[in-house]
């Protein structure tokens, strides 16, 4: 008799424990070790640590570019030029930089190569006489000739405007402009514009092309390069082998 009941106790607990271990596998395989209980399919996100947030865009608006009179006296020559733009036939479309950005260049020092010149000062070139009259331009000697202009400290450069001589349709030949850290182009020296197809300035070859001078002057896309001096050359004109300044103009902001 205590066999049996013996035996019929024992298949009892048998049956208890399968129940529950049947009941205890399927929560284990639903809960995480590592999570807690949450399932671990979810990425982790830590909140102990700040996310950094994006500066906001620099707001962009056209820069005042004051233009002088139209100028041409005479017959426009015909400028049969190799590698010539053609008219853009209509104004030149604003152009857009961030907010505060004005001429860093007007009325800084300039040098020369020429320190002589022909006709004017070398300081006509930043005192903000865009005019072509006379009185308002300086003259350089002929072949390769630069000036450069100290901003006196490094900027942020977004444009650069140059006005050569727009009393007559000319094109002036090896235009090229650099921006550098030193008066005497060594450091970080940059070229943002040449239009000299046949390294004739000594310089490299360029791939923009050349243009005809009118009253809008040309105008060189900087893309915020920074630096401290401007230098251009140029070599002479469809004219003749001098060369002329009226103004340069650096749209720029000082890097704080």
């Amino acid at each position: 008799m205590m066999k049996k009941d013996f035996g019929s106790i024992a298949k009892v607990c048998v049956l208890v424990f399968l129940a529950i271990f049947l009941c205890f596998v399927p929560a284990c395989k639903k809960s995480s070790p590592q999570s807690g209980g949450e399932s671990s399919d979810k990425p982790s996100v830590r909140t102990d640590t700040p996310v950094a947030e994006s500066a906001p865009p620099a707001e962009m608006v056209p820069i005042d570019i004051v233009l002088p009179k139209p100028m041409f006296v005479g017959t426009p020559q015909d400028t049969k030029v190799d590698n010539l733009e053609k008219p853009l036939g209509k104004e030149r479309p604003p152009f857009l930089a961030p907010a505060g950005t004005t001429n860093v260049a007007l009325e800084k020092t300039v040098a020369s190569s020429d320190e002589e010149p022909i006709i004017g000062e070398i300081e006509l070139i930043t005192d903000g006489d865009k005019e072509a009259a006379d009185g308002s331009y300086v003259e350089l000697g002929p072949f390769v000739q630069n000036v450069t202009i100290d901003l006196e400290a490094i900027h942020e450069i977004y444009a650069i405007v140059v006005w050569h001589y727009h009393k007559q349709a000319r094109v002036y030949f090896d235009v090229i402009v650099q921006v550098a850290d030193d008066p005497d182009f060594i450091t970080n020296v940059r070229t943002l514009f040449n239009n000299d197809i046949d390294n004739s300035a000594g310089i490299g070859v360029g791939e923009e092309m050349h243009y005809t001078e009118t009253n809008e002057g040309k105008l060189i896309d900087a893309k915020g390069v920074k630096a401290r001096y401007v230098r251009l050359y140029s070599n002479g004109n469809t004219s003749n082998d001098l060369n002329h300044y009226i103004e340069v103009e650096v749209y720029g902001k000082p890097v704080k």
